[in-house]
């Protein structure tokens, strides 16, 4: 399976690999390039989801469980010379190893059949690591999808795929439905829509004491430098801010999504009859 001689950047398989560095290759492909060890072992977990490998031929040892792992999934695996890997991956120093993958999103109906407890929905949110950081925060979470909604950024851009730390490969995403259609499709499957908002009405500490977060929720997150639009949080059922102690402006994006989406998580983990504040064992 392997190739006899390492690939170089003039390769055929090397230059078709290349050209999903560009959104559209991509899209037109529905393939994109996953780099680094880890996201190409979540890859590999994923069935059908890698196309082929390009490692490094200077040290054929150091993946040798991603190797293992390839034969058995029988997926091409081709050493690569340095320069032919440099040229697949936008990072100052490669990390040895990329996979092309199968383009992952879903469509909104696949994630609201059954009916998930929590899902993350961000609008127009233009920076590829924070939406990458969105994935990884929901996964850690356990929402059960995250909705790139409007005008946001390619969840497969590299920047993108890495900030996710695998988690792309276990969170279904959902891409490019304006923010209207998914509340109104959540809200249709039975979902209360919660809006992340400075200036919230409902403090988050009191809406986790109060019930609001039990119910399962759809947290809309904004663009990072002007959050939500009065048209968009006048669509959710309840604005709520994540309280400042200190002096700080604000959190940023990522973090406020992991704050939120814990709070619902932990909430709609209580046990009836117990306390928010209340210690209870993991499940």
């Amino acid at each position: 399976m392997a190739s006899q001689q390492p690939m170089t950047a003039r390769s055929v398989r090397v230059k078709a690999a290349r050209k999903l560095t560009r959104r559209a290759s991509r899209t037109s492909a529905r393939m994109f390039l996953a780099e680094g060890p880890q996201a190409v072992r979540e890859a590999l977990g994923v069935t059908g989801c890698v196309v082929e490998i390009f490692a490094s031929s200077d040290d054929q040892d150091r993946h040798r469980d991603l190797h293992a792992a390839a034969r058995t999934a029988e997926v091409p695996w081709h050493p690569t010379d340095p320069d032919g890997l440099a040229t697949l991956t936008d990072t100052v120093s490669s990390q040895g190893v990329v996979a092309v993958c199968r383009f992952l999103d879903v469509p909104l109906e696949d994630v609201l059949t059954p009916q998930p407890r929590l899902l993350a929905v961000c609008v127009d949110v233009r920076d590829p690591g924070n939406a990458g950081s969105v994935i990884r925060c929901a996964d850690a979470a356990g929402a059960a999808a995250v909705v790139l909604a409007g005008a946001s950024v390619d969840p497969y851009n590299g920047k993108a795929v890495r900030a996710s730390a695998g988690s792309l490969f276990h969170v279904p995403v959902v891409f490019g439905p304006t923010v209207e259609d998914v509340v109104r499709r959540v809200r249709r499957a039975g979902l209360r829509v919660l809006a992340a908002d400075g200036a919230g009405d409902e403090d988050l500490i009191r809406a986790a004491e109060d019930g609001t977060l039990t119910a399962p929720s759809a947290w809309l997150f904004g663009n990072e430098a002007h959050g939500l639009s009065a048209a968009d949080t006048a669509l959710a059922d309840n604005v709520v801010r994540v309280p400042i102690y200190g002096r700080a402006e604000s959190l940023n994006l990522a973090a406020a999504v992991a704050v939120c989406l814990y709070a619902s998580a932990r909430a709609q983990r209580t046990p009836p009859g117990r306390s928010f504040g209340t210690f209870y064992p993991r499940r």
